[in-house]
């Protein structure tokens, strides 16, 4: 019998679900480990082949830990809220919870044909109200928590309340919005409302105004990965800055925390590296400047105090709150322009253009404390309200983007400014010290900071501050399909439902885009309230909600009374190995440690940290075809001619390509628009351009990895996915090498069964070298996978079915623990082999087989025997003999004659395990 993969794999992965194979628990006499994947988003297109990359990476590794004899939880499920489903369910008009459901369904389906060892029991969705229990319980907690710096950890909200009623906010440190002063007795004459507004400057979970990315079309906030070139991602539509009220995570309240966490993690560098960028700390001093003609003072962030007298103009982000107030009448218009332009970039594209110079003089002046100098201010989109203070001081001699802007608007670059009784501060470059100063004469430049920063605090000018990069999370959609959150308002107030009324449950809806009014679309149920009349908020949370905590109700998904038990918590702990991409560095990764450290804060979980070891897989990238629309028509021109006209480049899906020429036809039945669509051919053909790009839906280069499910099998794609390259590295999709695995595998089989399927496995004992090879091969995988790889692993697997073949082996001993070897990469074939081989138990409950470094030491040497330097002939020796005994055995040989000629050797030279030279 030929290796019948498709009967083999089906016969498994139903006898797996009917078994309960990989349904895990708790127990104490194992060892733990905790493997996770980052979980799918269930879109309508189901899963293309770079999606289970790091599912099989992760599989193999949960293999390889459990036959090591670990008890492994490997759970999955589904990221199932989020704009895609609402936008689908807007343009179509199905719920999103139907559409949701089916796509489920479908990627449960493939996810299955590949054979993952995931424990289905402990399957989570987002949008099912009783895991979003818990993403409820949990924001309510942060509604309810303050931190304290000084007991470094969240504190109930009550404590704080206690504090204000002793001694109002004196000696207080705590993380705040803005810094606030008052009394216990102005505390104690607040009304409700009043004190409320106060609390949320404190809470961890609070409501404030901020800057969001404004869809107007999709009537909702975006994140900024969901904005590129002003537009949304989804749907291609503008995009506006907005100042609006909205709900807020105080994440920067942990940055600290999780700057020295990153200390304990086993990540890679450049991951580590990504985050503290992200987080950004920064050591410097505030510093307040005097407005001319205006009471109040501007407040900088600086990290190079020392040069407050070269700062020759300021610099305000346009959304800054003193824009408006300080702009002269006769900048005004300009100003307000330069405003609305802003609006239109999104602040990761004003980060990311570093050559851009832009910006407007707001006929404003700012007084230097020290020494009176009056300087310009200007707005630029450079700076960021959100960023330290959203103003600077620009000192155009130290610092090159400030540089650029002066130059650009002919302003002074000087690092010498006479004034005060400071004298001359001045920085002597070439030397790399300060000159001619009362206090900073002779000093380098980390000696004159803190001299300076000193000085700003003793006269009164500012203070010491650590600043941080990192923002709070915007945490609120103007969306239907999202989390609600359990907050309504009396009296304008926000105010928590108790715990006992979790889950608050999505209503259902028919319309699901936004009001005429442009509020979100609960706002078109009737009844969205309290049984008291009192109105629910009308936002709901975003994508990022549910995937921060969903690790820890794996561990206990079916507690209706807690995220997750103590027993259970203190049993997993926390993840072991996380596989996914590398693109969460800064989103989901921040907020799951942030949810994580907060939960730890109140005793709800065990470790500070939720992912221990961190692998980030590669992509695989497609082959994407391009059309060229001349724009302002519906005609076509093929790639050659291209350059002819004003074209558009537009991605086609390539299943409509072969040979990068395009199916005409297909291309006009593909959308509506397309249906009269003219083309302008070479040589009778249309030709496509190309590129590998990422594989993605909205480049319509994806490859189902059904079809080769079904025509190579699921372990060929497990093992080929591998072989394609190192784990973490981006590589181009090929079907060329798939047929070679195939045959390798077909080759793996006949190891074991001739050709009616009868076992051609014998109990002999194993010669030398064949035991030579397989320990090899035990060691060489066991190294490739601690170490993630995969791709040299599926080499050794084929090297060793070659060199067994050669060997002509059939021994029990060295075929049955290659079967165990190969379960975690191909489990089909290896549990197949398993069975047949007289196992009534799973593979997987075997023992990953051990090597033996004796088997690899070498019981022979071939030396290579040369007479004054040219190799004669070939000798096999024991590889104990001595050297003495080498030459001895060497010169003994009949060969040797045939070279010397009756001449007596002048020297024989022997390198141990090498060569043997003669010297006539």
């Amino acid at each position: 019998m030929e290796y019948d993969f498709r009967e083999i794999e089906k016969k498994w992965q139903k006898r797996w679900a009917e078994r309960g194979t990989y349904r895990v628990k708790e127990d104490p006499s194992r060892p733990k480990y905790y493997v996770l994947d980052m979980f799918p988003y269930p879109s309508g297109a189901g899963l293309h082949v770079g999606h289970p990359l790091g599912y099989i990476a992760s599989d193999i590794y949960t293999r390889y830990k459990r036959l090591k004899g670990f008890n492994v939880l490997h759970p999955m499920g589904y990221d199932a809220f989020g704009l895609p489903a609402e936008q689908y369910a807007i343009q179509t008009g199905q719920h999103p919870a139907v559409t949701t459901e089916r796509n489920i369904a479908r990627y449960r389906e493939q996810l299955d044909k590949i054979g993952f060892s995931f424990d289905w029991d402990r399957e989570v969705r987002t949008c099912d109200p009783k895991y979003y229990h818990w993403t409820q319980w949990a924001f309510l907690k942060m509604f309810g928590s303050y931190y304290s710096y000084d007991e470094n950890r969240a504190m109930p909200i009550e404590r704080l309340v206690e504090a204000f009623d002793r001694s109002g906010t004196e000696g207080l440190n705590v993380a705040c919005t803005k810094e606030l002063s008052f009394t216990a007795a102005r505390w104690k004459a607040m009304d409700e409302a009043e004190r409320e507004g106060v609390l949320q400057n404190y809470r961890l979970a609070f409501r404030a105004d901020t800057l969001v990315n404004w869809c107007p079309e999709l009537g909702t906030v975006l994140a900024n990965d969901e904005v590129k070139d002003g537009l949304s991602v989804r749907g291609g539509y503008p995009v506006v800055q907005k100042r609006m009220k909205q709900w807020l995570l105080r994440v920067t309240a942990y940055a600290q925390r999780m700057l020295d966490g990153l200390d304990t993690l086993e990540w890679s560098d450049s991951l580590k590296e990504i985050q503290r960028n992200w987080i950004g700390r920064s050591e410097g001093a505030q510093i307040f400047f005097g407005l001319k003609g205006f009471d109040e003072k501007l407040e900088v962030f600086t990290t190079r105090a020392d040069t407050i007298f070269g700062a020759t103009f300021m610099v305000l982000a346009p959304e800054h709150a003193l824009v408006g107030k300080i702009a002269a009448p006769e900048q005004r218009e300009a100003v307000e322009r330069y405003i609305e332009e802003t609006k239109k970039r999104s602040e990761r594209e004003r980060m990311a253009d570093t050559k851009r110079v832009s910006g407007q003089f707001t006929g404003a002046y700012a007084i230097n404390p020290f020494n009176g100098t009056e300087i310009p201010i200007y707005i630029s989109d450079y700076v960021l309200a959100g960023y330290g203070t959203g103003a600077i001081m620009a000192v155009p001699a130290h610092d090159s983007r400030d540089y650029a802007f002066a130059k650009h608007f002919d302003l002074p670059i000087i690092p010498v400014v006479e004034g005060g009784d400071l004298s001359v501060a001045s920085y002597d470059a070439k030397a790399g010290r300060m000159i001619n100063s009362d206090f900073l004469t002779g000093m380098d430049v980390k000696e004159a900071i803190p001299a300076m920063i000193a000085e700003v605090e003793r006269r009164g000018f500012g203070s010491r501050r650590v600043n941080y990069r990192l923002r709070d999370a915007i945490f609120s959609r103007q969306r239907y399909w999202g989390e609600p959150f359990p907050i309504y308002y009396k009296d304008d107030i926000a105010r928590p439902l108790a715990e006992d009324c979790l889950p608050l449950e999505l209503p259902p809806i028919e319309n699901f885009g936004p009001t005429a009014e442009g509020e979100p679309p609960l706002a078109r149920v009737e009844g969205w309230q309290t049984p008291e009349g009192y109105p629910y908020e009308l936002s709901t949370m975003p994508g990022f909600a549910g995937s921060s905590a969903y690790y820890l109700r794996y561990m206990d998904p079916h507690n209706d009374s807690e995220l997750v038990s103590k027993r259970a918590n203190e049993y997993w702990r926390s993840v072991d190995l996380y596989v996914g991409g590398i693109e969460h560095a800064t989103g989901h990764l921040m907020y799951s440690r942030f949810w994580n450290m907060f939960l730890y804060d109140l005793g709800y979980v065990c470790e500070p940290e939720p992912f221990r070891k961190l692998v980030n897989q590669g992509m695989i990238q497609g082959r994407s075809n391009f059309v060229y629309r001349v724009k302002g028509t519906n005609r076509f021109v093929s790639l050659g001619l291209k350059d002819r006209y004003d074209t558009q480049e537009i991605h086609v899906d390539v299943n409509m390509v072969r040979g990068d020429v395009l199916d005409l036809e297909a291309f006009r039945r593909w959308r509506p628009e397309y249906a009269d669509a003219e083309f302008e051919l070479e040589d009778g053909k249309y030709v496509c351009g190309w590129a590998i790009e990422k594989m993605s839906k909205s480049m319509y280069n994806v490859v189902n990895p059904d079809q080769i499910v079904r025509d190579f099998g699921a372990d060929t794609l497990r093992m080929y996915e591998m072989f394609l390259g190192p784990l973490e590295q981006s590589k181009p999709w090929d079907t060329n090498g798939i047929d070679g695995v195939h045959k390798f595998l077909r080759r793996f089989w006949r190891m074991f069964f001739d050709r009616d399927g009868r076992p051609v496995v014998t109990d002999g004992e194993p010669t030398a070298d064949e035991l030579k090879v397989l320990h090899k091969t035990i060691k060489k995988v066991t190294e490739d996978i601690e170490n993630f790889s995969f791709n040299t692993s599926v080499s050794a697997f084929m090297i060793c079915q070659n060199e067994l073949g050669a060997l002509k082996c059939t021994k029990r001993a060295v075929l049955e623990p290659l079967a165990v070897l190969i379960a975690p990469f191909a489990p089909h074939i290896a549990e197949e082999i398993w069975e047949k081989l007289g196992h009534e138990d799973s593979v997987f409950d075997a023992r990953f087989p051990e090597y033996d470094e004796r088997c690899l030491i070498e019981q022979s040497v071939e030396y290579p025997v040369s007479f004054n330097g040219k190799v004669r002939f070939k000798k096999s020796l024991p590889a104990a003999l001595s050297p003495a005994e080498v030459e001895a055995a060497v010169l003994a040989d009949p060969a040797v004659g045939k070279y010397t000629e009756g001449r007596t050797p002048k020297k024989v030279i022997v390198v141990p395990g090498k060569i043997v030279n003669i010297v006539l």
